[in-house]
């Protein structure tokens, strides 16, 4: 799955989905199968992240930051004492860069100088 959103190309990433999915549903084991039928039923969405570069990443961040405050706080009484710490609390993200799909030939000729 992994190589599905490393390639930047829309027909390698569709094979390689397909290929997943195809693997998935003729393994023996249950959560196998399972993820398989979860990969057809996506598989739509999936592919749209080749189409539109779109990721829900920077959501997931800023919820993830909302929880930590909650956690923090041992539950707010007051709901916009809550908001207001949500709302003040500083975010810094540092979103990785895509990384690029492995090299096949890496080694340079070594030069007899």
């Amino acid at each position: 799955m992994r190589d599905v959103y490393l390639t930047d190309d829309l027909t390698d990433a569709t094979a390689l989905l397909d290929k997943a999915i195809v693997g998935c549903q003729n393994d023996e084991v249950d959560e196998i199968r399972s993820l398989g039928d979860t990969l057809v039923r996506w598989r739509t969405e999936i592919l749209n992240h080749q189409r539109t570069g779109a990721s829900n990443g920077p959501t997931e961040g800023l919820n993830l930051c909302v929880k930590k405050v909650k956690r923090a706080s041992r539950g707010f009484k007051c709901f916009e004492r809550y908001r207001l710490r949500c709302c003040s609390t500083p975010v810094v993200f540092t979103w990785p860069r895509r990384p690029s799909p492995p090299r096949i030939g890496d080694r340079s000729p070594h030069s007899n100088a």
